[in-house]
């Protein structure tokens, strides 16, 4: 009888413990935090275009600079490189790299 009682609770204690691991909130499709602030709301493109991106060069790499230098090149994503930064080396046709000098001006716009 005591075999039974202990397999029981044991048997109780499991399904407390997995039930505390479910949550019964419910879905929703909604962001559950704002985007960051400067955030763009431009669609996001496949194929970086460097052209589209030369008029950054000079410019202070902000984060209004980089996102817009971003957008308007097409790319899905942008990364700053400072001078003897180490970097990846892997070609992303979805990249833009802004390259910059030791001042911390854009000195080139890549994609890659």
């Amino acid at each position: 009888m005591q075999k039974k009682s202990s397999l029981k609770i044991l048997g109780i204690t499991a399904a407390l413990l997995m039930a505390g691991c479910t949550s019964f909130a419910p879905q929703s499709s909604a962001p559950q935090t704002p985007p960051p602030i400067g955030a763009s709301t431009a669609p996001v493109g496949d194929i970086c275009n460097t052209q589209a991106a030369q008029w950054a060069v000079g410019q202070m790499p902000t984060a209004k600079v980089t996102e817009d230098a971003r957008v308007r090149s097409g790319s899905r994503m942008a990364r700053v490189l400072r001078p003897g930064q180490m970097v990846t080396k892997e070609l992303d046709r979805q990249r833009l790299n802004l390259e910059l000098d030791a001042a911390g001006k854009i000195i080139a716009a890549r994609c890659g």
